[in-house]
Protein backbone atom coordinates (compact mmCIF):
# COMPACT_ATOMS: atom_id res chain seq x y z
CA UNK A 1 0.00 0.00 0.00
CA UNK A 2 1.52 3.29 -1.07
CA UNK A 3 2.22 6.11 1.39
CA UNK A 4 0.03 8.40 -0.72
CA UNK A 5 -2.81 5.95 -0.23
CA UNK A 6 -2.25 6.05 3.55
CA UNK A 7 -2.31 9.85 3.66
CA UNK A 8 -5.53 9.91 1.66
CA UNK A 9 -6.99 7.37 4.03
CA UNK A 10 -5.94 9.42 7.05
CA UNK A 11 -7.63 12.51 5.64
CA UNK A 12 -10.99 10.98 4.86
CA UNK A 13 -11.14 8.31 7.53
CA UNK A 14 -14.17 8.00 9.76
CA UNK A 15 -15.11 5.29 12.21
CA UNK A 16 -18.55 4.18 13.29
CA UNK A 17 -17.92 1.76 16.16
CA UNK A 18 -21.14 -0.05 16.84
CA UNK A 19 -21.33 -3.68 17.76
CA UNK A 20 -22.40 -6.16 15.16
CA UNK A 21 -26.12 -6.57 14.58
CA UNK A 22 -27.84 -8.47 17.33
CA UNK A 23 -28.02 -12.15 16.25
CA UNK A 24 -30.90 -14.55 16.55
CA UNK A 25 -30.56 -17.77 18.52
CA UNK A 26 -30.33 -20.15 15.58
CA UNK A 27 -26.57 -20.46 15.86
CA UNK A 28 -24.75 -23.72 16.49
CA UNK A 29 -23.64 -24.19 20.11
CA UNK A 30 -20.11 -23.11 20.94
CA UNK A 31 -17.48 -25.74 21.67
CA UNK A 32 -18.01 -27.30 25.07
CA UNK A 33 -15.64 -28.12 27.87
CA UNK A 34 -15.13 -31.88 27.65
CA UNK A 35 -14.41 -32.01 31.39
CA UNK A 36 -17.93 -30.88 32.26
CA UNK A 37 -21.12 -32.93 32.18
CA UNK A 38 -23.06 -32.23 28.99
CA UNK A 39 -25.89 -30.48 30.83
CA UNK A 40 -23.50 -28.25 32.78
CA UNK A 41 -21.48 -27.35 29.70
CA UNK A 42 -24.60 -26.60 27.67
CA UNK A 43 -25.93 -24.43 30.49
CA UNK A 44 -22.69 -22.44 30.62
CA UNK A 45 -22.66 -22.01 26.83
CA UNK A 46 -26.24 -20.77 26.80
CA UNK A 47 -25.46 -18.42 29.69
CA UNK A 48 -22.58 -16.89 27.76
CA UNK A 49 -24.60 -16.63 24.54
CA UNK A 50 -27.48 -14.95 26.34
CA UNK A 51 -25.15 -12.52 28.08
CA UNK A 52 -23.46 -11.57 24.80
CA UNK A 53 -26.86 -11.06 23.20
CA UNK A 54 -28.06 -8.89 26.09
CA UNK A 55 -24.81 -6.91 26.02
CA UNK A 56 -25.40 -6.09 22.35
CA UNK A 57 -28.98 -5.17 23.15
CA UNK A 58 -27.85 -2.91 25.99
CA UNK A 59 -25.32 -1.23 23.70
CA UNK A 60 -28.01 -0.46 21.14
CA UNK A 61 -30.17 0.95 23.95
CA UNK A 62 -27.16 2.88 25.31
CA UNK A 63 -27.58 1.25 28.72
CA UNK A 64 -23.90 0.74 29.31
CA UNK A 65 -24.01 -0.21 32.99
CA UNK A 66 -26.14 -3.20 32.03
CA UNK A 67 -23.80 -3.93 29.14
CA UNK A 68 -20.97 -4.10 31.66
CA UNK A 69 -22.84 -6.52 33.91
CA UNK A 70 -23.60 -8.87 31.03
CA UNK A 71 -20.03 -8.87 29.78
CA UNK A 72 -18.77 -9.59 33.30
CA UNK A 73 -20.77 -12.80 33.15
CA UNK A 74 -18.98 -13.70 29.92
CA UNK A 75 -15.57 -12.80 31.34
CA UNK A 76 -16.13 -14.82 34.51
CA UNK A 77 -16.45 -18.03 32.48
CA UNK A 78 -12.63 -18.15 32.55
CA UNK A 79 -12.38 -18.95 28.86
CA UNK A 80 -10.62 -17.16 26.02
CA UNK A 81 -12.96 -14.45 24.74
CA UNK A 82 -13.59 -14.06 21.03
CA UNK A 83 -12.56 -10.82 19.33
CA UNK A 84 -16.18 -9.70 19.36
CA UNK A 85 -16.56 -10.46 23.06
CA UNK A 86 -13.34 -8.61 23.89
CA UNK A 87 -14.56 -5.57 22.01
CA UNK A 88 -17.96 -5.65 23.67
CA UNK A 89 -16.31 -5.74 27.09
CA UNK A 90 -14.02 -2.86 26.18
CA UNK A 91 -16.80 -0.73 24.73
CA UNK A 92 -19.01 -1.33 27.75
CA UNK A 93 -16.44 -0.17 30.28
CA UNK A 94 -15.20 2.67 28.07
CA UNK A 95 -18.64 4.19 27.88
CA UNK A 96 -19.26 3.82 31.60
CA UNK A 97 -15.88 5.27 32.56
CA UNK A 98 -15.83 7.81 29.73
CA UNK A 99 -18.95 9.59 30.96
CA UNK A 100 -17.47 9.98 34.46
CA UNK A 101 -14.09 11.12 33.15
CA UNK A 102 -15.77 13.79 31.07
CA UNK A 103 -17.81 14.89 34.10
CA UNK A 104 -14.69 15.00 36.25
CA UNK A 105 -12.88 17.27 33.80
CA UNK A 106 -15.81 19.64 33.54
CA UNK A 107 -16.31 19.86 37.31
CA UNK A 108 -12.56 20.28 37.90
CA UNK A 109 -12.47 23.14 35.41
CA UNK A 110 -15.39 24.85 37.12
CA UNK A 111 -13.74 24.33 40.50
CA UNK A 112 -10.57 26.06 39.30
CA UNK A 113 -12.55 29.00 37.96
CA UNK A 114 -14.48 29.43 41.19
CA UNK A 115 -11.28 29.21 43.23
CA UNK A 116 -9.74 31.96 41.12
CA UNK A 117 -12.76 34.13 41.91
CA UNK A 118 -12.50 33.43 45.62
CA UNK A 119 -15.98 31.89 45.84
CA UNK A 120 -15.28 29.65 48.84
CA UNK A 121 -18.87 28.53 49.40
CA UNK A 122 -19.22 27.32 45.83
CA UNK A 123 -15.79 25.70 45.89
CA UNK A 124 -16.77 23.67 48.94
CA UNK A 125 -19.83 22.31 47.16
CA UNK A 126 -17.88 21.60 44.00
CA UNK A 127 -15.19 19.70 45.89
CA UNK A 128 -17.81 17.45 47.45
CA UNK A 129 -19.39 16.83 44.06
CA UNK A 130 -16.02 16.12 42.48
CA UNK A 131 -15.28 13.61 45.24
CA UNK A 132 -18.52 11.82 44.43
CA UNK A 133 -17.47 11.49 40.79
CA UNK A 134 -14.00 10.31 41.83
CA UNK A 135 -15.55 7.62 44.02
CA UNK A 136 -17.54 6.39 41.02
CA UNK A 137 -14.44 6.45 38.84
CA UNK A 138 -12.52 4.46 41.42
CA UNK A 139 -15.25 1.85 41.73
CA UNK A 140 -15.45 1.32 37.96
CA UNK A 141 -11.69 1.09 37.53
CA UNK A 142 -11.26 -1.35 40.40
CA UNK A 143 -14.10 -3.43 39.00
CA UNK A 144 -12.58 -3.96 35.54
CA UNK A 145 -9.09 -4.37 37.00
CA UNK A 146 -10.44 -7.14 39.22
CA UNK A 147 -12.02 -8.85 36.19
CA UNK A 148 -8.76 -8.57 34.27
CA UNK A 149 -6.60 -9.96 37.07
CA UNK A 150 -8.92 -12.77 38.16
CA UNK A 151 -10.21 -13.95 34.80
CA UNK A 152 -9.10 -12.41 31.53
CA UNK A 153 -5.33 -12.14 31.77
CA UNK A 154 -5.00 -15.67 33.11
CA UNK A 155 -7.23 -17.06 30.35
CA UNK A 156 -5.49 -15.24 27.49
CA UNK A 157 -3.94 -17.68 25.04
CA UNK A 158 -2.92 -15.58 22.03
CA UNK A 159 -0.44 -12.74 21.79
CA UNK A 160 -3.23 -10.48 20.58
CA UNK A 161 -5.42 -11.10 23.61
CA UNK A 162 -2.48 -10.81 26.02
CA UNK A 163 -1.59 -7.40 24.61
CA UNK A 164 -5.24 -6.36 24.62
CA UNK A 165 -5.76 -7.15 28.31
CA UNK A 166 -2.43 -5.77 29.54
CA UNK A 167 -3.18 -2.58 27.61
CA UNK A 168 -6.60 -2.39 29.28
CA UNK A 169 -4.92 -2.86 32.65
CA UNK A 170 -2.54 -0.02 31.89
CA UNK A 171 -5.40 2.18 30.72
CA UNK A 172 -7.54 1.77 33.85
CA UNK A 173 -4.65 2.25 36.25
CA UNK A 174 -3.90 5.39 34.23
CA UNK A 175 -7.46 6.58 34.74
CA UNK A 176 -7.01 6.12 38.49
CA UNK A 177 -3.79 8.13 38.34
CA UNK A 178 -5.58 10.99 36.59
CA UNK A 179 -7.42 12.03 39.73
CA UNK A 180 -5.44 10.36 42.52
CA UNK A 181 -2.91 12.32 44.57
CA UNK A 182 0.27 11.63 46.50
CA UNK A 183 1.04 7.95 47.17
CA UNK A 184 -2.13 6.71 45.49
CA UNK A 185 -1.23 8.48 42.27
CA UNK A 186 2.30 7.08 42.41
CA UNK A 187 1.04 3.54 42.97
CA UNK A 188 -1.46 3.75 40.12
CA UNK A 189 1.18 5.21 37.80
CA UNK A 190 3.62 2.41 38.63
CA UNK A 191 1.01 -0.27 37.97
CA UNK A 192 0.00 1.40 34.73
CA UNK A 193 3.62 1.58 33.59
CA UNK A 194 4.21 -2.09 34.38
CA UNK A 195 1.12 -3.19 32.46
CA UNK A 196 1.99 -1.07 29.42
CA UNK A 197 5.53 -2.45 29.46
CA UNK A 198 4.26 -6.03 29.66
CA UNK A 199 1.94 -5.38 26.73
CA UNK A 200 4.72 -3.76 24.73
CA UNK A 201 7.03 -6.74 25.19
CA UNK A 202 4.44 -9.17 23.85
CA UNK A 203 3.37 -6.83 21.04
CA UNK A 204 6.96 -6.49 19.83
CA UNK A 205 7.18 -10.22 19.14
CA UNK A 206 3.60 -11.26 18.40
CA UNK A 207 1.96 -8.34 16.57
CA UNK A 208 2.93 -6.54 13.37
CA UNK A 209 3.77 -2.82 13.64
CA UNK A 210 0.61 -2.10 11.65
CA UNK A 211 -1.66 -4.15 13.93
CA UNK A 212 -4.34 -1.83 15.37
CA UNK A 213 -3.95 -3.22 18.90
CA UNK A 214 -0.18 -2.63 18.84
CA UNK A 215 -0.72 0.88 17.48
CA UNK A 216 -3.41 1.58 20.07
CA UNK A 217 -1.05 0.44 22.80
CA UNK A 218 1.66 2.81 21.56
CA UNK A 219 -0.88 5.64 21.40
CA UNK A 220 -2.13 5.20 24.96
CA UNK A 221 1.32 4.42 26.37
CA UNK A 222 2.66 7.66 24.87
CA UNK A 223 -0.25 9.58 26.39
CA UNK A 224 0.63 7.99 29.74
CA UNK A 225 4.18 9.32 29.46
CA UNK A 226 2.95 12.77 28.50
CA UNK A 227 0.00 13.14 30.85
CA UNK A 228 0.89 11.08 33.92
CA UNK A 229 4.69 11.00 34.04
CA UNK A 230 5.15 14.45 32.49
CA UNK A 231 7.79 13.01 30.16
CA UNK A 232 7.15 14.63 26.76
CA UNK A 233 10.43 13.44 25.26
CA UNK A 234 9.60 9.79 25.97
CA UNK A 235 6.04 10.31 24.76
CA UNK A 236 7.21 11.77 21.46
CA UNK A 237 9.84 9.09 20.95
CA UNK A 238 7.38 6.27 21.56
CA UNK A 239 4.70 7.78 19.31
CA UNK A 240 7.15 8.56 16.50
CA UNK A 241 8.73 5.11 16.65
CA UNK A 242 5.33 3.42 16.42
CA UNK A 243 4.29 5.63 13.50
CA UNK A 244 7.57 5.13 11.62
CA UNK A 245 7.52 1.36 12.18
CA UNK A 246 3.99 1.17 10.78
CA UNK A 247 4.87 3.32 7.76
CA UNK A 248 7.79 1.01 7.00
CA UNK A 249 5.49 -2.01 6.82
CA UNK A 250 2.48 -0.63 4.99
CA UNK A 251 2.55 -3.60 2.65
CA UNK A 252 1.50 -5.83 5.54
CA UNK A 253 -1.59 -3.73 6.31
CA UNK A 254 -4.65 -5.80 5.51
CA UNK A 255 -7.84 -4.32 4.14
CA UNK A 256 -9.65 -5.64 7.20
CA UNK A 257 -7.65 -3.53 9.65
CA UNK A 258 -6.88 -0.61 7.33
CA UNK A 259 -9.37 1.85 8.80
CA UNK A 260 -8.56 1.09 12.43
CA UNK A 261 -4.81 1.17 11.88
CA UNK A 262 -4.72 4.34 9.81
CA UNK A 263 -7.00 6.18 12.22
CA UNK A 264 -4.70 5.39 15.14
CA UNK A 265 -1.72 6.43 13.02
CA UNK A 266 -3.46 9.73 12.46
CA UNK A 267 -3.96 10.14 16.21
CA UNK A 268 -0.28 9.40 16.79
CA UNK A 269 0.65 12.01 14.23
CA UNK A 270 -1.79 14.55 15.70
CA UNK A 271 -0.32 14.09 19.17
CA UNK A 272 3.22 14.45 17.85
CA UNK A 273 2.25 17.67 16.11
CA UNK A 274 0.64 18.98 19.29
CA UNK A 275 3.46 17.96 21.60
CA UNK A 276 6.22 19.39 19.43
CA UNK A 277 4.51 22.67 18.58
CA UNK A 278 4.89 25.90 20.51
CA UNK A 279 1.12 26.01 20.85
CA UNK A 280 1.25 22.96 23.09
CA UNK A 281 2.50 25.21 25.89
CA UNK A 282 -0.03 27.98 25.39
CA UNK A 283 -3.29 26.32 24.37
CA UNK A 284 -4.80 24.44 27.29
CA UNK A 285 -7.99 23.90 25.31
CA UNK A 286 -6.30 21.53 22.91
CA UNK A 287 -6.43 17.92 24.00
CA UNK A 288 -4.04 15.08 23.46
CA UNK A 289 -5.79 12.08 21.97
CA UNK A 290 -5.42 8.45 22.80
CA UNK A 291 -7.39 5.44 21.74
CA UNK A 292 -10.50 6.42 23.58
CA UNK A 293 -10.90 9.42 21.34
CA UNK A 294 -11.17 7.26 18.29
CA UNK A 295 -14.44 5.65 19.26
CA UNK A 296 -16.44 8.83 19.38
CA UNK A 297 -15.67 9.63 15.77
CA UNK A 298 -12.89 10.62 13.45
CA UNK A 299 -14.07 14.19 13.77
CA UNK A 300 -12.98 14.28 17.40
CA UNK A 301 -9.56 12.96 16.50
CA UNK A 302 -8.32 16.54 16.23
CA UNK A 303 -8.77 16.69 19.99
CA UNK A 304 -10.18 20.17 20.25
CA UNK A 305 -12.52 19.07 23.00
CA UNK A 306 -11.49 19.61 26.59
CA UNK A 307 -12.60 16.10 27.40
CA UNK A 308 -9.87 14.17 25.75
CA UNK A 309 -9.37 9.69 26.56
CA UNK A 310 -9.91 11.43 26.93
CA UNK A 311 -11.45 11.60 23.58
CA UNK A 312 -12.81 8.12 24.67
CA UNK A 313 -10.90 5.29 25.44
CA UNK A 314 -11.38 7.53 23.00
CA UNK A 315 -12.85 10.81 22.84
CA UNK A 316 -9.85 12.78 24.30
CA UNK A 317 -7.43 12.41 27.18
CA UNK A 318 -7.03 14.24 30.42
CA UNK A 319 -7.10 17.78 29.77
CA UNK A 320 -4.86 16.66 27.26
CA UNK A 321 -6.88 12.68 25.89
CA UNK A 322 -7.65 8.79 24.17
CA UNK A 323 -8.95 6.25 21.16
CA UNK A 324 -10.58 2.93 20.56
CA UNK A 325 -8.85 -0.10 21.79
CA UNK A 326 -9.88 -2.90 19.64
Amino acid sequence: MAVSGLITGLQVLSTDRKAAAIPSYDQQPQSQDSNLPASTSASRTMGVEESVYLAKLAEQAERYEEMVENMKVVASADQELSVEERNLLSVAYKNVIGARRASWRIVTSIEQKEESKGNEAQVKLIKEYRQKIENELGTICEDILDVLDKHLIASAQTGESKVFYQKMKGDYHRYLAEFAVADKRKASAEKSLAAYQNATEVAATDLAPTHPIRLGLALNFSVFYYEILNAPDKACHLAKQAFDDAIAELDTLSEESYKDSTLIMQLLRDNLTLWTSSEAETSSATATVDEAAKEDSAATATATSASAEPAHEPAHESAAAEAKAE
